[in-house]
């Protein structure tokens, strides 16, 4: 059987429910910052931004696969269309959504980002990486940049009319960013001259915009050893001429392209800078505090992104799956596989988890809006205030990201497994959702790295940012045990274990923490999915399709918390016992 090229339908209902219902998206409403983005408002930013997936970018995912980007003498080839799906993108407005009006942006909420990502990254998430990467230099620059800087680059970025990456990675400095070579020595004019190589550059180069923008982590000639050092500099593509065009080529490079496992459409490069031209970013040696703006902005929009794949491999294998004749079921002798119990345990998990995830991404991102609205929660004295709202996020964000990619890769494999033998086809595209979204769990600080910045540097005020979340879905979990005993019961007890397991871990050793973290981390999820689906429930009057996926989710898929609150507090103790020798008999 052959499906027609990805069909996606944004899921508005389902954003709708979550802003009324689940994350409080009133509060983000109710401030003055973000007054004017009401639900009303809100409703119909989705509704064109699905309009936007729908009709211009899903066409592009199969391309994109098929005719990967290229390198011709020195210049990136993009896939069929991209340059289109990208122009389209940027003359919505996408691009600035949630950017300071004073620079071209919209001045929305990160809520609405968030949604609008990931409605672009189930479309086609290659093309939708592009976007990511400028959306986080914006806000690099507007939080760290000089006003000259200011002025003259996020009016281009937000416009689209240039474009922007990061530049960390080294081959020999991955995850330990500190171990970098890049050089910048002062020039005599106030800019720096910026040496070094660095890889797996996202959209180090198109074909569509007039300047690319490389933020590059690079060290000065009396820069400390590690990241204390480590400074950032601008350093774009074409230099600015005295009208601020770009102009007379800088002296930098793609060396090559990376032959990847999915992402075909996004072009990774290793990028050569030889005594290129660049500007410092934020003060000397803090290159990293800026740096790290940008990557937190990146940690919750990859997150996004691996749910943004789990929506598109999900609605990818319920068509098929109801098209898909095979054998007797209990519905019809010839009915479609959805019938059979099996198929409807995966699309069931499959939309269970899809719709908490979807609630753990939107709950961070109100928390950002909040922490940045500077306001008190309207509904009282016990609600969190700014510098609560940002230890919030600061708690959810490694939560989303690591959560949120597991849940993509998780849901397109078992995409393909619906497909049955189709799946391992290529025909089909069910494959290509699987090989797009694996890079997510590694990118922007691997999966284990988010753990484990969880488990230290988040649970650094003692736990006390989690017990406040815990104690609120402890509470409404009693709200709700008149109505749904059962469900609200085991809630209620899972919240409790991993308070318990919470208070293990802050007294644990640090080698300790870190063994389980991964463990406690996903146990975290599995919690913050029990209460959305919960609430979802409770909202829903206890019946319909929504409490029947609560049911789903809180009988069959939250139990496993007590499997990973188990391993969290196992210690490191059994994982050193066997020896690199032991490792490799």
């Amino acid at each position: 059987m052959k499906v027609p090229a990805m069909p996606y339908t944004a899921p508005l209902s389902d954003f709708r429910f979550l802003l009324d219902h689940i994350v409080g998206y009133h509060r983000v409403a109710a401030t003055d910052r973000f007054a004017d983005a009401d639900i009303d408002t809100a409703t119909a930013v989705l509704a064109e931004a699905a309009k936007l997936a729908a009709d211009t970018l899903a066409p592009l995912q199969r391309a994109g696969d098929l005719h990967p980007a290229r390198l011709e003498n020195g210049v990136v080839r993009t896939s069929p269309g991209f340059a289109e799906g990208f122009r389209a993108i940027a003359e919505g407005g996408w691009l600035g959504m949630a950017a300071d009006p004073a620079h071209g942006g919209m001045g929305l909420p990160m809520t609405l980002t968030t949604a609008v990502n990931e409605m672009m990254g189930s479309a086609c998430l290659a093309l939708q990486l592009n976007p990511l990467m400028s959306q986080g230099q914006i806000e690099a620059l507007e939080h760290h940049a000089s006003d000259a800087i200011k002025a003259l680059y996020l009016p281009k970025l937000i416009s689209g009319e240039w474009t922007g990456t990061m530049n960390l990675t080294e081959s020999q400095a991955g995850s330990d960013v500190g171990a970098l070579r890049a050089r910048a020595t002062p020039n005599a004019d106030g800019t720096y001259a910026v040496s070094g190589q660095k890889i797996y550059i996202s959209w180090a180069d198109n074909d569509f915009a007039t300047n690319v923008c490389h933020l590059v982590l690079a060290r000065l000639p009396d820069g400390a050893p590690g990241t204390r050092g480590i400074s950032l500099f601008m350093v774009p593509k074409f230099l600015p001429d005295a009208n601020g065009h770009a102009g007379q080529a800088n002296s930098l490079r793609v060396v090559s392209l990376e032959h990847k496992l999915g992402l075909h459409g996004s072009p990774t490069a290793v990028m050569d800078y030889d005594n290129a031209t660049g500007w410092l970013v934020g003060a000397p040696h803090k290159g990293m505090a800026a740096m790290f703006t940008m990557m937190n902005n990146a940690r919750l929009g990859v997150g996004v992104q691996g749910l943004s794949v789990a929506e598109g491999a999900y609605q990818h294998a319920l068509y098929y799956a109801r098209d898909r004749r095979q054998g007797r079921t209990p519905q019809a002798a010839d009915g479609a596989i959805t019938g059979h119990a099996d198929v409807r345990r995966m699309l069931t998990h499959m939309k269970a988890e899809i719709f908490a995830t979807r609630a753990i991404a939107l709950w961070n991102a109100v928390a950002i809006d909040m922490a940045r609205a500077q306001t008190d929660a309207p509904d009282g004295a016990d609600a969190p205030d700014g510098a609560d709202w940002a230890a919030r996020a600061a708690l959810l964000t490694p939560i989303t990201k690591a959560h949120g990619t597991e849940t993509g890769i998780e849901v397109a494999n078992t995409g393909i497994q619906v497909h049955g033998g189709m799946g391992y086809v290529e025909e089909t595209g069910a494959a290509q959702y699987l090989r797009d979204v694996r890079v997510t769990a590694i990118y922007e600080g691997t999966n284990g790295i988010q753990a484990m910045d969880l488990v230290n540097r988040k649970m650094a005020d003692g736990g006390e940012a989690a017990y406040r979340l815990l104690e609120e879905i402890q509470t409404a979990a009693e709200s709700a045990r008149p109505a749904l005993p059962a469900l609200a019961g085991a809630v209620w007890n899972a919240a409790e274990s991993l308070r318990e397991g919470t208070e293990w871990l802050v007294a644990a050793s640090v080698d300790d923490r870190n063994a389980g973290a991964v463990a406690y981390l996903r146990a975290f999820a599995r919690v913050l999915g029990g209460h959305a689906h919960l609430t979802a429930a409770t909202a829903s009057g206890g019946s319909g399709p929504r409490a029947a996926l609560a049911r789903v989710f809180i009988t069959r898929i939250l139990p496993e918390h007590a499997s990973l609150l188990a391993q969290a507090q196992a210690g490191a103790a059994d994982l050193y016992a066997l020896s690199d020798m032991d490792l490799s008999a």
